[in-house]
């Protein structure tokens, strides 16, 4: 095997996602601009209709529905900003680790705009097939989401 100067046999060993590591982490990139733009189209083209995904605040849904879960957060929140802390690739699983943050400013699950701040960290666990994403868990404190943009009373501990 020849390797291309600069790139190691990890980068150059492809899995079952049909990826090097490096297509990997340019497949994410592209995928942290796509959250930057609040771009649900982007973001959802790198699913497959079987494409399953869980998350705390749409539940479990398929790729085929993805745009419209993305737009209705994006709708909510429009000055959502996603910070990515921390991006672990192992194989054909990815992990990013974000700082997620925005204003309630749109309806959200049926609740009216209450102007409020939020701000959370999150962990998002990839699994990857064919150069595409087959499986998506996003995994956040969504009660405390809703508490801090004040649809949801909580007691003092």
């Amino acid at each position: 095997m020849t390797l291309e100067p600069g790139t190691t046999i990890d980068d150059a060993r492809q899995l079952q996602s049909g990826m090097t590591r490096s297509e990997i982490a340019a497949l994410f990139k592209r995928r942290q601009e796509a959250y930057e733009d609040l771009d649900a189209k982007t973001l959802t083209a790198d699913y497959t209709d079987a494409t399953v995904i869980e998350s705390p605040s749409a539940g479990t849904h398929t790729g085929r529905d993805a745009e419209k879960a993305l737009k209705a957060v994006f709708d909510a929140f429009l000055d959502l900003t996603m910070s990515w802390d921390n991006m672990v690739i192992d194989g054909d699983i990815v992990v990013t680790v974000l700082s997620i943050e925005g204003t309630h400013i749109g309806q959200l699950l049926g609740f009216e705009p209450t102007g409020k701040r939020f701000q959370m960290s999150a962990a998002f666990v990839y699994r990857l097939k064919d150069r595409k994403i087959i499986h998506e868990r996003r995994i956040y404190d969504f009660t405390g989401l809703l508490v801090q943009i004040g649809v949801l009373k909580a007691k003092p501990a």
